[in-house]
């Protein structure tokens, strides 16, 4: 993934060009955020910014800390009340607690191994994922994005779902059209056996 580099120039022209709903995804992506009352956000995959405005625009004040595995990206953006850094998909995660975690057409980077991994790690740290991107329709029909096969990994929203419930979040599909989706998730609360046995560990301690 580290090998490839979009041109920040070019990339809102590449992304609507490539990507008929491009603008509805990135709206729809940050209204999933709306409810969630962040104050510490983590994006994945900021590109030039343009889900970063949108989330900070519904949560002000909040800080926001993304990652992009692209020099050329974090050398370009530039967005008030964001901090960002380069880094890899597969890299470790930023320690948390974050509030959300939100991302929008960088998933589909990974294969099915990848996301599932990456949906534990981002269990681990925030209670709330939000995530936009290109999937691979039911019907094949349905796919309209130029897909890389040595590059763009999508999955259906079917397989998505189940590997974050096996994450330990409780998922849902806030919007779909075609072969783009954006895919909201709620950290499951422990049972009540879980949170007993806490409580003995900690008088234990």
């Amino acid at each position: 993934m580290g090998d490839f580099e979009f041109t920040p120039e070019d990339f809102l022209a590449l992304m609507h060009d490539e990507i008929p709903l491009y603008e509805e995804l990135e709206e729809e992506t940050a209204k999933a955020t709306e409810d969630v009352q962040a104050q510490r956000i983590l994006e994945l995959g900021f590109g030039t910014g343009e889900t970063t405005r949108r989330v900070l625009a519904r949560h002000p004040g909040a800080h926001l800390l993304g990652l992009d595995g692209s020099s050329r990206m974090l050398a370009a953006v530039d967005v008030p009340g964001a901090e960002f850094r380069r880094a890899e998909l597969t890299d470790p995660l930023p320690e948390g607690p974050f509030d959300l975690v939100v991302s929008c057409l960088t998933i589909h980077h990974l294969d099915a191994a990848g996301k599932r991994g990456l949906f534990r790690r981002v269990a681990a740290v925030s209670p709330t994922f939000v995530f936009g991107d290109v999937v691979a329709p039911r019907d094949p029909a349905e796919a309209v994005v130029p897909i890389d096969p040595g590059y763009d990994f999508p999955d259906t929203v079917d397989d998505q779902l189940a590997w974050l419930r096996e994450a330990g979040f409780e998922p849902e599909v806030r919007w779909k059209r075609g072969d783009l989706a954006v895919l909201r998730a709620r950290r499951r609360p422990p049972s009540p056996r879980s949170r007993w046995r806490i409580r003995a560990a900690r008088r234990a301690a």
